[in-house]
C-alpha cells in the first residue's frame, strides 16, 4: 500500500450503527455451483430478516459482474480478483450496520478464507449450498451446463474448471433434499445468536 495512504478514523463506530439498527452486522456468504439455489436461498432469507427488522443488502455474482467487476473474466486469477473486491464492499456494508447476504460460486477455498479474514471471523458465516452437480445441471436455468458442455464457455465450474468444497462450512445445505423454506429456517436459526446485540 502506498505509504501516503493513511486510514481515517471515523467518530461513528460500527457499534453504534449496530445498536441503532438494534442487531449486530454480519456477512452470509453462499458458495456452491451454478444452478445449486445460493441466489434463491439468499433471496427468501433476505426477506424473512426484512419482515424481522433486520438492515439487509445482497451481492450476487452476476449483478456484480455486470457493475463493479464488469472488467474481470473468469480466469482463475480474475475470479480471485473477483471475490476480493465482493469482500472489501461486504466489509464495507458490514461495518455500515448491514446484514450482508453474498450468493457467488467462489470455487477456491483461500479466497474464501481471505473473504474470513477481510470481514473477520465473528462477522462471516459461510454456507455451502452443496446440490449434487447432476441437479444443478438437470435444472440448468441459465443453460450453462448445456454451453459449458458444448465447449462454448470455457472456466466452467464443475464441468472444465474445479470447485473446491469447504473443509468445515457454519451451514450445509442441499436443495435437492431441503425445501426452500426449510433452508431459510436452518440458517436463520443458526444466525441468530450473531445477529445479537448482546453478543458484540
Amino acid at each position: 500500500m502506498n505509504k501516503n495512504v493513511i486510514r481515517h478514523n471515523f467518530q461513528v463506530t460500527k457499534k453504534e450503527r449496530n445498536q441503532l439498527n438494534n442487531h449486530s452486522s454480519l456477512l452470509i456468504w453462499f458458495t456452491g455451483l451454478s444452478g445449486s439455489g445460493k441466489s434463491t436461498i439468499a433471496n427468501a432469507l433476505e426477506k424473512e430478516l426484512l419482515q424481522n427488522g433486520f438492515h439487509t443488502y445482497i451481492l450476487d455474482g452476476d449483478n456484480v459482474r455486470k457493475g463493479l467487476n464488469s472488467n474481470l473474466t473468469f480466469s482463475p486469477e480474475d475470479r480471485t480478483e473477483n471475490i476480493r473486491r465482493i469482500a472489501e464492499v461486504a466489509n464495507l456494508m458490514v461495518d455500515a450496520g448491514l446484514v450482508v447476504l453474498s450468493a457467488f460460486v467462489s470455487p477456491y477455498q483461500k479466497d474464501r478464507e481471505n473473504v474470513k479474514q477481510i470481514v473477520g471471523g465473528k462477522n462471516f458465516v459461510e454456507v455451502f449450498v452443496n446440490t449434487p452437480i447432476e441437479v444443478c445441471e438437470q435444472r440448468d436455468v441459465k443453460g450453462l451446463y448445456a454451453k459449458a458442455r458444448a465447449g462454448e464457455i470455457k472456466d466452467f465450474t464443475g464441468v472444465n474448471a474445479p470447485y473446491e468444497a469447504p473443509n468445515n462450512p457454519d451451514i450445509e445445505i442441499d436443495t435437492s433434499k431441503t425445501t426452500l423454506e426449510e433452508s431459510v429456517q436452518i440458517i436463520f436459526k443458526s444466525i441468530a445468536q450473531k445477529l445479537n446485540l448482546k453478543n458484540e
